[in-house]
């Protein structure tokens, strides 16, 4: 299952850690607390729209960019578990037929 949060959280810490700030600088500038913004980036817990902006503006990149990154971390993932071998109700076919089979 692709965890929008999760993702959110990594892209927002990839960009914090690319400005080399800390998240007591964030959460100063964003005027967030640090142990939310911790949440957040761990994907515990989900940001508001006018949270994540107040994140951005203190990180100084674009909503649209973050969103853009998300979107395609997500793309990503749906792609990744697309492409898993076996999915659950495969399985329980394929245990079907060999069942059957026997």
């Amino acid at each position: 299952m692709v965890l929008f949060r999760r993702l959110l959280g990594d892209v927002l810490r990839d960009q914090r850690m690319q400005r080399g700030m800390t998240l007591r600088e964030v959460s100063k500038e964003a005027r967030v607390s640090l142990g939310y913004i911790s949440e957040i980036e761990r994907g515990q817990k989900e940001a508001s729209s006018e949270l994540l902006a107040s994140l951005c503006s203190a990180l100084d990149v674009p909503l649209s960019d973050v969103l853009r990154e998300v979107s395609h971390a997500v793309a990503v993932e749906e792609a990744t578990l697309a492409l898993t071998p076996i999915s659950r109700t495969a399985r329980r076919r394929a245990g079907d037929v060999v069942a059957s089979a026997a």
